[in-house]
């Protein structure tokens, strides 16, 4: 199986859980620290970090840090292009 193929069905398979998608989503407009995406999405803070973890850990968002906030942007390329596809 082609390469790139498979880390597309990688990156699907990251993106199909329903927390991870209204992440991906409401980061396609721009950055947000954790504390702005757990009261967005109205979840536990724990829960949130967990899926943005995950996300991180498989090449889905970037991360920097700013001052002792942590933004999460997603990653350019074909990240962007499937939450785009998506929306």
């Amino acid at each position: 199986m082609n390469r790139e193929v498979e880390e597309v069905a990688l990156l699907l398979r990251i993106l199909g859980h329903p927390v991870r998608l209204r992440i991906a989503t409401g980061l396609a407009t721009g950055c947000a620290c954790v504390k702005e995406i757990w009261e967005c999405l109205g979840m536990p803070q724990a829960v949130v970090s967990q899926h943005l973890k995950v996300m991180k850990e498989h090449g889905v968002l970037d991360a920097r840090r700013e001052g002792v906030r942590v933004c999460y942007s997603l990653k350019e390329g074909p990240v962007t292009e499937i939450v785009k596809a998506l929306s």
